[in-house]
């Protein structure tokens, strides 16, 4: 059985249907649950048009706000909630490998062409993960 979920969110109000089977499944196996939210990067010509200095430490910042809270409802200690800047796909990846995981679960709510099959940020977890994925389909 699963010892360890890392449980890949993108923080939006549709994530409350993946955590509860997060949840349960974590109740299920017991097992360690680590928590992590990507930042994909902006585009340096992003902050030119928006005058805006520091747009992504400000969505860092707000990521790291919300990742806590998530991680005080889910009872994962400070340690195991990461909010990593960088391709999403590749820095879950990472994350999972470097602390072990044997399971990423990760919501998917594509709405169009393959994207509607599965999301392309679940479908490249899928695809590239070492370990086993729970791709969860948020409903309509």
């Amino acid at each position: 059985m699963y010892k360890h979920i890392l449980f890949a969110t993108d923080l939006s109000d549709e994530s409350d249907f993946v955590i509860s089977k997060v949840r349960a499944m974590r109740d299920f196996t017991h097992a360690k649950l680590s928590l992590i939210h990507v930042v994909e990067p902006m585009p340096g010509y992003s902050y030119a048009y928006l005058g805006i200095e520091d747009i992504e430490g400000q969505l860092i910042e707000e990521s790291r706000t919300a990742l806590a809270k998530l991680g005080n409802a889910l009872n994962v200690d400070k340690k195991d909630q990461f909010v990593e800047v960088g391709p999403t796909k590749s820095k879950i990846q990472e994350i999972a490998e470097s602390i072990g995981v044997d399971l990423i679960v990760c919501g998917s709510h594509g709405r169009h062409g393959l994207s509607l099959l599965l999301g392309s940020t679940a479908n490249a977890i899928l695809h590239g993960a070492k370990c086993d994925v729970l791709v969860v389909r948020l409903p309509e």
